[in-house]
């Protein structure tokens, strides 16, 4: 009985705050940075694809009509798909810019305007694409991280399903859970809950 009454006094009691009565320290903005080669779990080829991402959160930093103020989830940074096929012994490459960034713990999902394709590249110019990621925590050097990734675009999960059109472009961060196993590399997501609108 005592055991149990002092449990209930330590869960009451909690405030949050780390030793020494501060408060923990919380990041102020989130961001997902890293470059990691990825698999697709449905297809068996000897393709090599990779993203770099520098992706940063910056509430309501772009205005746009109707709202004045832009939007809590505001990001800037930028996406760099590479994308090796071994078919065509090539290497294509795409770079876009991020305007959106929402995370949880361990997780973010992030979109780009692409800008930049390589010669004989997708026809991304322009296009707002989606990407998640899946952060497992901490990597060590020599071995698989357990980070994952998603995709919106023509190699996501609707591709599997045959599909004569694939829904490319979308809207502002909007992406697929992340389905892809990481074979080398990593990323990390820091994570920042979304901050209040502006009072008017």
């Amino acid at each position: 009985m005592a055991a149990a009454a002092a449990a209930a006094v330590a869960v009451t009691g909690f405030t949050g705050e780390a030793e020494g009565g501060e408060p923990p320290q919380r990041p102020l903005r989130a961001s997902v940075t890293g470059a990691a080669e990825f698999r697709l779990p449905y297809l068996n080829d000897h393709d090599v694809r990779s993203f770099i991402l520098n992706a940063h959160a910056a509430p309501y930093s772009r205005p746009f009509p109707g709202v004045s103020s832009g939007l809590p989830t505001d990001a800037y940074g930028t996406v760099k798909v590479v994308h090796y096929s071994a078919e065509r012994h090539t290497t294509y490459t795409a770079v876009g810019e991020v305007d959106c960034l929402v995370t949880a713990p361990g997780n973010a999902t992030l979109t780009a305007v692409f800008t930049k394709v390589s010669r004989g590249g997708p026809d991304w110019v322009g296009k707002r694409l989606g990407i998640s990621v899946q952060d497992q925590g901490e990597d060590h050097r020599g071995k698989t991280s357990g980070d994952r990734v998603g995709f919106s675009w023509d190699d996501t999960v609707d591709w599997a399903t045959r599909t004569h059109e694939h829904a490319d472009g979308g809207n502002t961060c909007m992406a697929p859970a992340p389905f892809a196993p990481v074979t080398k590399g990593g990323y990390r997501v820091v994570h920042a809950d979304l901050p209040l609108w502006p009072k008017p």
